[in-house]
């Protein structure tokens, strides 16, 4: 049994989740951009079961929300990606810390962004639904980031939209995740002992994101997505770089 986090600890992890779960709430995932790298320098423990399992509350509340807007269909084929996206995951977890693989990550994200922005616009078919559901489901197990995949897919799509179809993908993908890496030892009472102590976080920003959910609803979203996504990139090389 791992030693204990302090209270301190896990309350300024709250706070820093009520951050990143703000934007998330607004704009459709982005909550681990946010917290992964501050929860890491509060206590490399937090990161990712407990930082998994705290936003799973999340992505529930704004399934729950935004539920008559779900892409189904969609849905269905990312999830199917998942599973593999996450095995893989899972061993590389296992067999390394995965570490080296945040720079080349951090790459494939940033040059999806601008080929997204310059480029023939990406549409979600189901081809490109279940590609992006496993390299989503391989990113949010091994480094907590998993959303710029599916997310630039439906970057055209309405916000509503968007955030639910992509809470709802989050909400089966987080509980694979958490089982790939309990079923390699990397995710057990402790972890979620520590998830649910920062949830009170997670409500907060949660609550706070409604009235920037309607803003971005007015022509914005897809902007912020791109944006979101780009620093998703930056953040997962600089975190290689500065390591």
């Amino acid at each position: 049994m791992p030693a204990d986090l302090s209270p301190l600890s896990l309350f300024l992890g709250a706070l820093v989740l009520a951050a990143g779960c703000f934007l998330q709430g607004a704009a459709g995932f982005g909550a681990a951009l946010v917290a992964a790298p501050i929860l890491a320098l509060i206590d490399p423990r937090l990161v990712p079961g407990p930082l998994l399992m705290a936003c799973f509350l999340l992505t529930v509340l704004m399934a729950l929300r935004d539920r008559e807007d779900m892409d189904l269909e969609g849905l269905g084929w990312g999830l199917a990606g998942r599973i593999p996206g996450t095995l893989a995951g899972a061993w590389v977890l296992k067999v390394s810390t995965a570490d080296s693989l945040a720079l080349a990550l951090g790459v494939l994200v940033l040059l999806a962004v601008v080929m997204s922005a310059a480029g023939p616009a990406l549409r979600p078919t189901r081809n490109s639904l279940f590609a992006a559901g496993i390299v989503s489901g391989f990113m949010g197990t091994t480094t907590s980031v998993g959303g710029p995949p599916m997310a630039l897919l439906y970057q055209h799509s309405p916000g509503a939209r968007l955030r639910g179809t992509l809470a709802a993908y989050f909400v089966v993908g987080a509980l694979i995740s958490l089982a790939g890496m309990a079923a390699v030892g990397r995710f057990g009472a402790a972890e979620a002992k520590w998830g649910l102590a920062m949830m009170p976080g997670v409500v907060l920003g949660f609550v706070l994101s409604g009235k920037a959910a309607e803003y971005l609803d007015g022509g914005r979203t897809r902007t912020v997505v791109l944006a979101v996504s780009a620093l998703s990139g930056v953040a997962l090389i600089a975190r290689e770089l500065l390591a």
